[in-house]
């Protein structure tokens, strides 16, 4: 069995691919969908959305995963709906409580859409120090939210 938090980590770390590209992919197989389909899907949502800043790549891709695993399908499954927020405030909620904020600017520090953010997290290497513990720990509390599902 593959450590889905390595996999996710060396994924951002080694290839290139962004926080939530890392996240959604080591799970998406197993959750019915191809890593080329997942790869396209978060593309847009690293570095706070598209480099925006706003909500993390790490956590939105970990909302991807439990949209995958617990999302509605149809009109009829409000109950699965809901499942999914519930399951989306708790992912929120524990990375706020060990990070502070889910927000990426915040977490980084810097505003990765002007080039002088960018260029100061590059220049403190903020994508190792700080989005990798981010994916480490988002991986981990997706492991648990669908390990302990039915």
């Amino acid at each position: 069995m593959r450590d889905k938090v390595k996999d996710a980590v060396e994924m951002y770390q080694t290839t290139g691919y962004n926080c939530a590209q890392s996240v959604l992919a080591v799970f998406a197989p197993e959750l019915g969908m191809d890593r080329d389909t997942a790869m396209k899907i978060a593309c847009g949502f690293g570095s706070g959305m598209g480099r925006s800043g706003n909500m993390c790549g790490a956590v939105t891709g970990g909302m991807l995963v439990l949209g995958l695993k617990f999302g509605m399908m149809d009109s009829e499954s409000q109950e699965d709906k809901e499942k999914t927020y519930e399951e989306v405030a708790v992912l929120l909620e524990r990375i706020k409580t060990i990070h502070g904020s889910a927000n990426c600017t915040d977490l980084m520090g810097v505003d990765l859409g002007t080039p002088e953010g960018l260029q100061e997290s590059q220049d403190r290497d903020l994508s190792d120090k700080v989005c990798s513990k981010i994916i480490e720990d988002v991986t981990r509390i997706l492991e648990e939210l669908i390990e302990g599902s039915p």
